[in-house]
Order: C-alpha cells, then sequence, then structure tokens
C-alpha cells in the first residue's frame, strides 16, 4: 500500500477516567480521512505513545484499521529508546494491522550514528513492513544524519523513507539531494510544508491536518500544477493556526481543539497536562471553520 501524500499524526482519545477509547479513536480516523488524509499515524508523539502499553498500541491501531480499511494507510508507532523492545513491536504490528511501521530515534539515550544503524537496522530486520524512521531532534536530543538514512535505504530496502521533523532546511535539502529513487521524505513540521515541497519533499506528517488537510490538498495540487502563488496564500493563511497549536507543547493544544470540533479526545496523559487558558482564547477562534 501507498502510504500517501497528506498524512496526520492523529491523537490519541481516553475517556473520562483516562481510559484508551478504541472507538472514538476509529471515529477521529473515519472523519480524518473521509476530510483527505492518506494515511494516518497511530500512536507516535501526538498520539501520545509512550505512554500507552502495548495492548492499547495494538487494539488502537486495529480499531483505526477496521475504521478506514484500504482508504488510508495506518502507520504504528513501534519505536522506543530500547532496541528490543521496539523490535518486539515491530514484530507485533502486522497483527495489529498496520501497513508500516514509524521508528522515532532514541531518545534520552543520545546513541551515536553507528548506534542508531543497528538500531534501525534491527527494526528493519524484524519485519517486512515498511519502515519510517522518525527523526525529532527537539524531542529525543540526537540527530540522525542525511548520510545515516542513505546508508539506511542501501542495507535495509523496506526502510522506505523518513518523517524529517529536525527544522533544519539545509539538511533536509542534503537529504532530498542525495535520497534514491523512490525513497520518500516527509515533512514532519506543519509550519515546513510548502517550503520542503519546494525542495521536493513527498509530502506532510501533520499535526494541523487534523484540522486543515483539505487546505493541505488544495496547497499541494496548487503547488505541483505549477500555482505557487496560491499554494504561497494558502500556506500564509494557515501560519496563526500554526502558531497556536503549538504554543504550548503537542498534542495539548491539537487534543482540546478536537474536543472542541465535535470529538471526545479527552484530555492529555501526564505529565502533560491542562489546556492554558489564555492559549484556549487564542485558539477557539481560529478553530471556529472547522466546527
Amino acid at each position: 500500500m501507498k502510504l500517501g501524500t497528506i498524512l496526520t499524526a492523529m491523537v490519541t482519545p481516553f475517556d473520562a477516567r483516562g481510559e484508551l477509547d478504541a472507538r472514538e479513536g476509529a471515529r477521529l480516523a473515519a472523519w480524518l480521512v473521509d476530510r483527505g488524509n492518506d494515511g494516518l499515524v497511530v500512536a507516535g508523539s501526538t498520539g501520545e505513545g509512550m505512554t500507552l502499553s502495548n495492548g492499547e498500541r495494538a487494539c488502537l491501531c486495529a480499531a483505526v484499521k477496521e475504521a478506514v480499511g484500504d482508504r488510508a494507510a495506518v502507520i504504528l508507532n513501534a519505536g522506543t529508546n530500547d532496541t528490543r523492545a521496539s523490535v518486539a513491536a515491530a514484530r507485533e504490528a502486522r497483527a495489529a494491522g498496520a501497513d508500516a511501521i514509524l521508528a522515532v530515534v532514541p531518545y534520552y539515550n543520545k546513541p551515536a550514528q553507528s548506534g542508531m544503524l543497528a538500531h534501525f537496522g534491527a527494526i528493519a530486520d524484524a519485519t517486512d513492513l515498511p519502515v519510517v524512521v522518525y527523526n525529532i531532534p527537539g524531542r529525543t536530543c540526537a540527530n540522525v544524519l542525511p548520510e545515516t538514512l542513505m546508508e539506511l535505504s542501501r542495507r535495509h530496502p523496506n526502510i522506505a523513507g523518513v518523517k524529517e521533523s529536525s527544522g533544519d532546511l539545509k539538511q533536509i535539502a542534503m537529504l532530498l539531494r542525495e535520497r534514491p529513487e523512490g525513497w520518500r521524505v516527509w515533512c514532519g513540521d506543519d509550519h515546513l510544508f510548502l517550503p520542503c515541497l519546494a525542495m521536493g519533499a513527498d509530502g506532510v506528517v501533520g499535526v494541523a491536518s487534523h484540522l486543515c488537510s483539505e487546505e493541505y490538498r488544495r496547497m499541494y495540487d496548487a503547488y505541483r500544477a505549477g500555482g505557487v502563488e496560491e499554494a504561497a496564500r494558502i500556506h500564509l493563511s494557515l501560519v496563526p493556526l500554526f502558531d497556536a497549536l503549538f504554543a504550548a507543547t503537542n498534542p495539548i493544544p491539537v487534543k482540546w481543539a478536537m474536543n472542541r470540533v465535535g470529538f471526545a479526545a479527552g484530555a492529555c496523559r501526564l505529565p502533560l497536562d491542562a489546556m492554558p487558558q489564555a492559549l484556549a482564547d487564542r485558539l477557539g477562534p481560529l478553530i471556529e471553520p472547522y466546527r
């Protein structure tokens, strides 16, 4: 299955007791696909994956896949900062219904590039599913370099691409310049989607796309058709939304927003706490068009 262009890193709904609400997750997933998402990342950073148990991740993935079927790719986060745990999760992903695996650069440990090669290689060897590396140095304190990603692509054909959230346009440009044909690069920062698209990126794994996936599709289509000014107009119109959604630690604002647009997303699990009232007052008017 193709993993697509417009993907959303989906929030994980919790009920009033803080327990996983897989049924609401399935309803949200179907709504996102109806609004033009090609794929969904389940139990990633935005999905509070590091607070979910193995059973919860599998249950949520199965519910989402049942809801969307073949209409969208379901990419399950299997990455942790423990290679053995990540390998085990990768082996279990297919049974949970995943079409592909997301594997984050190990956080806290601060591995060397050689350690990353061994870590991602072990995950790739444990499954025949496509593996998407997730590079987000702001959360992991470790940055996988373009040359490391290219070496992974040579050694492991099922490492299919990267979700790039380094925010470093020079690094992303180097990666896009060197990648082999068919190896995909998704922008992992909403506010950089159009700049990355201009350099040749294949799509976005977004947070704002919970709300603005239709605008993203129009922007992508306009740019590909040569409508650069129209694409820029759409991008600039979304800047206030991007700014507000990341004014507190993700996913606090987007989860608050999804509660307001009609989903029982619940609160974040600790250590992420409540939405600041001043930010709620600021974000509220920006999500009115999506209610």
